[in-house]
């Protein structure tokens, strides 16, 4: 198993690319564009970040957020973007076997 190595820099500049769980012939992200500004715009809220910059595409998106001083912890607001942004969306794409077993979208 591979071991991640993350930088951990208070008031840092951080590049991350995310990938939807289905990424073949998926494009939730343009679909749903509206829940998922939403998701980043309440994240904001409640744990400021700067977005210097965000690239969605159909399956995935690119971004630079830079952190305020003293705050490293991007590791917190991911999770509630994906919360906020997964709520929004209806049920009902398809969910494979291993998210199933997980409990995942159901």
């Amino acid at each position: 198993m591979c071991s991640y190595l993350r930088a951990s820099i208070p008031g840092g500049v951080y590049f991350f690319t995310l990938n939807l769980a289905e990424r073949c012939g998926n494009d939730l992200l343009l679909h749903y564009i509206d829940p998922l500004r939403d998701a980043f715009r309440r994240t904001k809220r409640d744990h400021p970040f700067a977005l210097e910059a965000v690239c969605i595409l159909p399956d995935h998106l690119h971004c630079i957020w830079r952190l305020p001083e003293g705050d490293a912890d991007f590791p917190m607001r991911w999770p509630l973007i994906k919360q906020r942004f997964s709520r929004a969306v209806p049920v009902g794409e398809w969910v494979s076997a291993s998210r199933r077993r997980k409990g995942e979208r159901l």
